[in-house]
């Protein structure tokens, strides 16, 4: 049951920092932190003992019985693509209290409550291999971060969480209807009524019908990715929310887009996701040259940042429908990079704001003279951001674009515009904040011990992964191998193999299919 102790033990301290809260902030926030700590341990130590995990099986698999009547049962299970997702998750939430640990001062502990709730509901969401289990924590990410949002956010905090709550349940509907009509399809076809995510894969259905159920799923999952043109909510919640909310919204919240891209789209429905393929392409490459052209136009801060986002999950976009293994472990790195890269640019905007009270860039200059440990960190992310070899960003576009060459060469190159743009709006960034005319009457700390702390293990981590990607490439690679399978099946089923360099399938899923 570690997996469910994992999730119980959030939901347990949200409770319990709600009720402490009340009367000391301090023990709320430590019950937090401490909560998270234990979670990343168990993590550490369930990966460790599982260290022979072999392709096409899984960590730990933990299936029971929740109502059998209509075939709904608590099923979690443990992959390399769910250890990766739950080590950011774990890893964001602990900063997110830490940088919240003097920023936020009312209503403590039911801030920390939804906060915990959030990582909850995302622990959930990785691990959940029954639909409507993974439907129930899918929905339970959305309350919280509502109350996040609309109570300690900005000025138009209200506008923004209910334009967060509006897009994304409508999604979520979108979905859930999709998971019922897969749910009744296969009910049909086999006379067994179940959500299992094992049993519903390979469920037969007409090309026509597969499609339209696809798109229920791809709706929630592009909605909260976000893709152009369903990115409208990304901006206004990022802008308004506090910087906690920023960074599990930028680093957590949207990569469960990507996940659920991975883990159901091609797996369930590899036919309907072929045909949607060239359309996912362009979508993407649309969000990455989008979103950098209203980057650069921004002149709110954490705007601009917000943007990036848009254009840097059109690159996650773009490698998952390019159907190429080097495509994948690049979505695979650009899930974490982003992350990391893009969370701390959200928190480097908080910490200014916290001293200067605005986000305006037309207002700021020249605060590298008054604090030299913030700009060198925020230096460091901006590179990371535009691209720059040697940190976690580069190898991931890199794979990305090297494996879209592979499928699609115009997709790449176009792709390949968006980089030279990001650099643009990142040089922008350094430029208009930290260089510059110096504006004397804005008067700036440096960073303290503990948001240094902060912003130093983030450097730390997107160096580590721009260095030495190849621990999240191992990890991750036989449950992004089980994804392509599906295609590959789906490609040999129909008879549309050319040769064996046919990038769109696996060489040994075709080699064993042949055999």
């Amino acid at each position: 049951m570690i997996l469910v102790v994992l999730i119980l033990i959030l939901l347990a301290a949200g409770l319990l920092a709600w009720l402490t809260g009340k009367w000391n902030s301090v023990v709320a926030r430590i019950i937090s932190l401490a909560a998270l700590l234990a979670d990343t341990v168990i993590l550490i130590i369930a990966f460790a003992l599982h260290h022979t995990y072999g392709q096409g099986t899984w960590l730990i698999d933990y299936n029971v019985p929740w109502i059998p009547r209509l075939g709904i049962s608590l099923h979690l299970a443990l992959d390399g693509l769910s250890v990766m997702m739950l080590f950011l998750t774990f890893f964001l939430g602990i900063l997110a209290v830490l940088i919240s640990w003097k920023e936020i001062q009312k209503n403590v502990g039911f801030f920390h409550f939804n906060i915990l709730w959030i990582l909850a509901g995302l622990a959930g969401v990785f691990l959940a291999m029954d639909l409507f289990l993974f439907y129930f924590f899918w929905e339970l990410m959305l309350i919280p971060m509502y109350f996040l949002i609309g109570i300690w956010g900005h000025e138009n905090r209200i506008y923004a969480s209910y334009k967060f709550f509006i897009f994304t349940q409508a999604g979520g509907l979108l979905m859930f209807l999709s998971i019922l009509a897969l749910y009744l399809i296969h009910g049909r076809h086999t006379g067994i009524y179940t959500f299992d995510y094992q049993a519903l894969l390979g469920t037969t259905m007409s090309p026509v019908v597969a499609f339209i159920v696809m798109v229920g799923f791809l709706m929630a999952f592009m909605v909260k990715l976000p893709v152009v043109p369903f990115h409208n909510w990304l901006p206004d919640a990022h802008t308004e929310a506090p910087t906690a909310g920023s960074l599990i919204l930028a680093g957590l919240m949207l990569k469960t887009g990507a996940y659920g891209l991975l883990r159901f789209i091609v797996p369930l429905f590899p036919g309907a996701a072929a045909t949607f393929a060239p359309l996912g392409m362009v979508l993407g490459v649309i969000g990455i040259l989008y979103g950098a052209k209203l980057a650069f136009a921004q002149t709110d801060l954490k705007r601009l940042v917000a943007y990036t986002s848009v254009s840097h999950m059109g690159f996650i976009m773009l490698g998952v429908f390019a159907f190429n293994a080097m495509a994948y472990q690049g979505v695979m790195v650009q899930i974490i990079a982003h992350g990391i890269s893009t969370g701390a640019l959200f928190i480097m905007v908080g910490q200014i704001q916290e001293r200067i009270h605005t986000r305006d860039v037309a207002r700021m200059g020249g605060l590298w003279h008054q604090t030299p440990v913030l700009g060198a960190m925020g230096l460091v992310f901006a590179m990371a951001s535009l691209g720059l070899p040697g940190l976690g960003n580069f190898i991931a576009e890199f794979l990305i674009l090297a494996g879209t060459f592979q499928t699609n060469i115009l997709m790449a190159v176009i792709a390949s515009v968006g980089l030279i743009v990001a650099t643009i709006y990142s040089l922008k960034i350094i430029q208009k904040v930290f260089h510059g005319a110096v504006d004397t009457t804005l008067k700036m700390n440096d960073l303290n011990l503990r948001e240094a702390f902060v912003m130093g293990v983030m450097v730390a981590a997107i160096v580590y992964l721009g260095v030495s990607p190849q621990q999240v490439l191992d990890t991750a690679k036989p449950a992004l191998a089980k994804s392509l399978e599906a295609k590959a099946h789906y490609v040999l089923k129909e008879g549309k193999v050319k040769d064996k360099q046919n990038t769109f399938y696996l060489p040994a899923v075709f080699e064993a299919e042949q055999k």
